[in-house]
């Protein structure tokens, strides 16, 4: 009888040690998954554990913040890092405008160094029309071409010579992520997303983003496909709001082919666009759909982190009050946002108010956590 005793107080203790509560508010639960639950993070299933230490080290506000992935602010960065606990920046071209490559080599390592958990650095270096670095003559000699310019000169060995410079110089910046190759599938030079694409058919467009991921996975740099699941002849969702009347059928016969080629050459994470997608989601734009991220991670098997296009963009505005909550509801992982204050206020105002819970957090920053890993800015 004593020993059941003993036993039972055991339980009760153990029972109520499963949380570990930050204020009245919001409970910040310890996260326990079993072995069976690693497959759900695919590629990062090497980082799981250490992720998942990391993960239940953080406060809710830490936990927060690494999901907010921030245009670079103009100032004060250090008050992004230190009080609103960003996951990252992604720089534009103005954030490299006539420096000298030491200038942003020392001001990367200083923003790394103001940082408790290394963040992640982006940028759009996709070539072509959209550079932010080859801008800048003083960073590389000359704007890195188009993908589709470089193909049908130099084909697939062009391609992978082009991917090897865009790496190397990202690495000696201090850069690790690139929100490239566009995946998106466009023969029509009418379509706005034609210039960024190969401008070729679904298979070469999937070769092409297989060998690039390749590349990229190599030289230890994290791409990113874009924009899920395809901008096709849609308008551009910068200005405007994109409402995409295909059948799914299409998606799967053609847009899906080069994210599927991605995903399983390892790629680590994937943009979803602004579209409205009527045959996914006829009432929220994919960015903000639960369906289209379900399609994503049930359908095609992506296991790695989800992106929003930029939060900011009209596309998405116009359908909800609330676009940080709802893309974190929708299942992304990282908001790319040019208000990372708002953005992290929304979010915190959310989960005080249970709209959002704690879960969903811990799920995304799982894998932006393990995402680190991989790029080795976090360590054992």
């Amino acid at each position: 009888m004593k020993k059941l005793l003993i036993i039972i107080l055991c339980l009760i203790c153990l029972v109520g040690c499963d949380d570990v509560v930050l204020n009245d508010e919001i409970d910040n639960k310890e996260v326990i998954n079993t072995k069976e639950e690693k497959i759900n993070y695919g590629i990062f299933s090497d980082y799981y554990d250490l992720a998942l230490n990391k993960l239940n080290s953080l406060s809710v506000e830490e936990k927060v913040g690494q999901m907010i992935f921030s245009r670079m602010p103009s100032s004060d960065v250090d008050r992004a890092v230190k009080d609103y606990h960003v996951g990252g920046f992604v720089l534009f071209g103005v954030d490299f405008k006539n420096k000298t490559k030491k200038q942003v080599i020392d001001e990367i390592k200083l923003i790394q160094k103001s940082a408790s958990i290394p963040l992640l650095l982006g940028v759009d270096e996709e070539g072509g029309s959209v550079v932010r670095i080859s801008s800048n003559s003083n960073l590389y000699s000359h704007r890195f071409e188009s993908p589709m310019n470089i193909y049908n000169e130099s084909g697939m060995n062009g391609i992978i010579s082009d991917t090897n410079e865009k790496s190397k110089l990202l690495k000696e910046l201090g850069l690790n992520v690139n929100l490239a190759p566009v995946a998106d599938v466009s023969t029509d030079k009418n379509d706005f997303i034609y210039d960024r694409t190969l401008g070729r058919g679904a298979e070469e467009v999937s070769e092409y983003i297989k060998n690039v991921v390749k590349i990229y996975n190599e030289n230890n740099i994290g791409s990113c496909l874009k924009h899920f699941p395809g901008y096709g002849n849609n308008v551009d969702t910068h200005t405007g709001i994109s409402i995409d009347k295909r059948d799914y059928s299409e998606f799967e016969s053609k847009d899906f082919l080069p994210f599927k080629a991605g995903i399983e050459e390892g790629v680590p994470s994937i943009l979803v666009s602004h579209n409205i997608v009527m045959s996914m989601d006829k009432d929220m734009p994919a960015s903000i759909s639960i369906n289209v991220h379900k399609i994503l991670r049930d359908d095609l098997g992506f296991t790695g982190v989800i992106i929003t296009d930029d939060l900011a963009m009209d596309g998405v505005k116009k359908y909800s009050n609330n676009v940080y909550v709802e893309a974190v509801k929708a299942g992304n992982d990282l908001l790319l946002t040019s208000d990372y204050e708002k953005t992290y206020n929304d979010i915190m105002d959310a989960l005080k108010n249970k709209e959002i819970d704690i879960e969903d957090i811990n799920n995304s920053v799982l894998r932006v956590l393990a995402f680190k890993y991989s790029l080795g800015l976090l360590k054992e």
